[in-house]
């Protein structure tokens, strides 16, 4: 019976071996040539940006990535809106993506700290139109009650806002989904998903070829993976930091898309949907058909644009909110 078992954990290390060997292999024949230039925003620490689609009178659309995500998560947005005229920009936080690592902790604070340095060495003109995804609501948050003057309108896709982590539910969410990333950069640091990496959960949002190599590829990475476990674990602290700071001026255009379904979720579409209705000029759009990371996808850019169009108008303009 000994023998039996101990023949059986042999056999199961050895495939759990060369299950990690094969992902090994898998990801260096497969690994991308990153897109974008990389931007030193202090000395010896770059992050990587990705700047697409003509210069313009038009702000500039900056695009910052929730939980997890990085720059490729936009590559869809990104050649929609190139496609229809405006000028892009999307990155990698420090440690996630082809960015360097940055100090901790990964709080907001830092996390905007980083950003502002990487726009203001971008040599792109404000001000600009801020989009952000998922947790990459309270980056908005944060980057707009610093630099006030440098906001042309804001975007927020099915995002987090720092009001809902006063709700019970949404810390408990939270506190959940921060053990879970734990968990996740343990088995991205033994290899475990490089062998998946090609698969459905590679890339779940729906991206062109070059993007999902790139999305597939960060799937895999244990850094990738760690820096963004450890930026959830602060998520209430990043919602405190963004909190602290002003409140939306109610001249700038803010526009919100939520993904899913609104039956049985009223609540929590309300607190997507704050900042737009405390905006003189707001538009709200649930898009039903959408999932959390499918709204990024090709299938749903074109929500994205005529967002960002919307924004763009006068902020006086005498336009009707899109009803929910």
């Amino acid at each position: 019976m000994l023998h039996m078992l101990g023949r059986g954990l042999a056999s199961v290390v050895l495939f759990v071996i060369v299950y990690i060997a094969l992902g090994g292999v898998m990801s260096a024949y497969s690994a991308p040539r990153p897109r974008g230039e990389r931007i030193e925003i202090e000395s010896g620490r770059s992050l990587r940006l990705i700047c697409e689609g003509p210069r313009s009178t038009r702000p500039v659309v900056w695009l910052e990535a929730g939980a997890f995500g990085f720059s490729a998560d936009f590559g869809a947005t990104q050649a929609a809106l190139v496609a229809a005229g405006w000028r892009t920009c999307a990155y990698d936080r420090a440690g996630m993506g082809y960015s360097d690592p940055g100090p901790a902790p990964r709080d907001g604070l830092a996390i905007v700290s980083d950003f502002e340095k990487l726009v203001d060495r971008s040599g792109e003109v404000g001000p600009y139109i801020l989009v952000g995804h998922s947790m990459a609501g309270l980056r908005l948050r944060e980057y707009a009650g610093r630099n006030p003057d440098r906001v042309a309108g804001l975007v927020f896709l099915d995002a987090a806002t720092p009001e809902a982590a006063a709700e019970p539910r949404v810390v408990g969410f939270i506190k959940a989904f921060a053990t879970a990333s734990r968990w996740a950069a343990r088995g991205a640091a033994l290899g475990l998903y490089k062998p998946l990496s090609h698969t459905g959960l590679g890339d779940k949002i729906g991206l062109p070829a070059s993007a999902k190599a790139e999305k597939r590829w960060a799937f895999g990475n244990g850094r990738h993976n760690r820096t963004a476990a450890d930026e959830v674990a602060l998520w209430l602290e990043a919602s405190n930091q963004a909190a602290a700071q002003p409140p939306l001026n109610p001249e700038w255009p803010v526009a919100v898309l939520t993904a899913g379904p609104v039956k049985g979720r009223e609540e929590w579409k309300a607190i997507q949907a704050a900042p737009a209705r405390a905006a003189r000029h707001g538009m709200v759009e649930h898009v039903e058909a959408a999932s959390h990371t499918r709204l990024l996808g090709q299938g749903f850019a074109d929500h994205i644009v005529r967002a960002v169009a919307f924004v763009a108008e006068p902020a006086g303009a005498d336009t009707p909110r899109k009803s929910d």
